[in-house]
């Protein structure tokens, strides 16, 4: 079946190489999570997308660029595999984008050389997937870049030991692993460690076993959605935080479509991220009134917006720099090192990491006029992916 697939693939590519200089248009294949439990962010990852296009056309060095965009709906990494095989087969895109959990981006990196396409990670979170391709790119985050400094603020604000809390799939695993290492190198003491299948819905149990184990902190991670927000109403409904246990996390457990459902109770919660809602700059204020130009307000608006927003900038760079054909290694060496202001913050693509280096910012939930709001406190300047520096 693969060796198929992958015929296949080399049959279309060839086609479209040996007409790509007469191409009108180039394609661009989306896959996110468009329904289902986590629609909220592949629906983002097409604000994003629009609210770049509104700005800057969708004509790129003489050539139309067309997304299509294809709905994976929950991690099922044979379903995203296909959505790609059908992208490059049927619908012959030139570049593949998007990808909101790690599983389904590791399925679909096999096919990227033999298929002679690019790949632009939007979302999915763990380390070793810009290592499975030297055609993928990321725009997102990892999660030991947002993961070192939350070690780091725990230890500065007095935490002593900690349980760790984390989704039992490859980002989890990284974010517990860089908590522990980096904690446990300031001198403090991980008490308890927890990895939690992606599907539960019940926390009590382990808000009593993290009470049982005599944590002063809990550092936790779970992917943006359904469940964060019972995990924050599990600690909030159990007494841990009555108790004086701290909460400190990345910032997917606590995103700002969710604060009103978490409401006053989580005051005073903590967490480190690369991108808020409520980021003062220039940059985000545009970005903000954009996505509100193309039906996008900013309730609704999550981090996947802002990486599938400096996504398309690197598509449009990569277009440009292969003057619309398909020739993935010029398209990759161009975006190299390339650096831009985003509505985050000043960002660099790491030429050999090929993971996006950004600002990482300590937050505070806290209410500002009537609203709760992500506010940020202190700024680790340009975090890289701590799992991939060479030492």
């Amino acid at each position: 079946m693969n060796k198929a697939v992958n015929y296949a693939c080399a049959l279309a590519v060839a086609g479209l190489m040996s007409g790509a200089a007469h191409a009108d248009t180039i394609k661009v294949g989306v896959i996110g999570t468009m329904s289902g439990p986590y629609a909220l962010f592949g629906q983002n990852f097409k604000a994003g997308i629009e609210a770049w296009v509104a700005e800057n056309g969708n004509k790129v060095a003489g050539h139309d660029v067309e997304f299509i965009y294809r709905d994976e709906e929950s991690p099922n990494p044979a379903k995203s595999k296909a959505l790609a095989q059908e992208l490059i087969v049927k619908d012959k895109v030139q570049y593949i984008a998007g990808l909101y959990f790690t599983p389904d981006a590791m399925a679909v990196a096999p096919l990227l050389e033999e298929a002679k396409t690019p790949m632009i990670v939007f979302n999915a979170a763990t380390s070793a997937i810009v290592e499975k391709s030297p055609y993928i790119v990321r725009t997102s985050f990892t999660m030991w870049q947002n993961t070192v400094p939350a070690a780091k603020v725990a230890k500065a604000k007095g935490a002593k030991k900690v349980a760790i809390a984390v989704t039992d799939y490859g980002p989890g695993i990284d974010a517990e692993a860089a908590f522990k290492k980096t904690f446990e190198a300031d001198g403090g003491t991980i008490v308890e460690a927890i990895r939690m299948p992606i599907a539960t819905t019940d926390f009590s149990p382990i808000m009593q076993r993290i009470k049982s184990s005599g944590a002063d902190t809990i550092f936790t991670f779970l992917p943006a959605g359904p469940p964060t927000l019972g995990f924050v109403k599990g600690y909030i409904d159990n007494g841990l935080k009555a108790a004086g246990v701290k909460l400190i996390s990345t910032g997917d457990v606590v995103t700002e479509p969710d604060l009103p459902n978490i409401g006053d109770n989580g005051l005073g919660i903590l967490s480190t991220y690369h991108y808020a809602v409520s980021h003062a700059s220039p940059e985000n204020k545009a970005f903000l009134e954009r996505l509100a130009k193309v039906g996008t307000s900013a309730d609704n608006v999550t981090m996947t917006s802002v990486a599938a927003y400096d996504g398309a900038r690197v598509i449009y760079k990569m277009i440009e720099a292969t003057q619309g054909q398909r020739d993935p290694e010029k398209a990759v060496a161009a975006v190299k090192g390339m650096k831009w202001v985003s509505p985050r913050g000043p960002v660099s693509i790491d030429p050999t990491t090929r993971h996006i280096t950004q600002n990482v910012y300590l937050r505070e939930v806290a209410k500002e006029n009537g609203k709760l709001i992500n506010k940020e406190l202190q700024t680790f300047e340009a975090q890289p992916d701590w799992a991939l520096v060479k030492n």
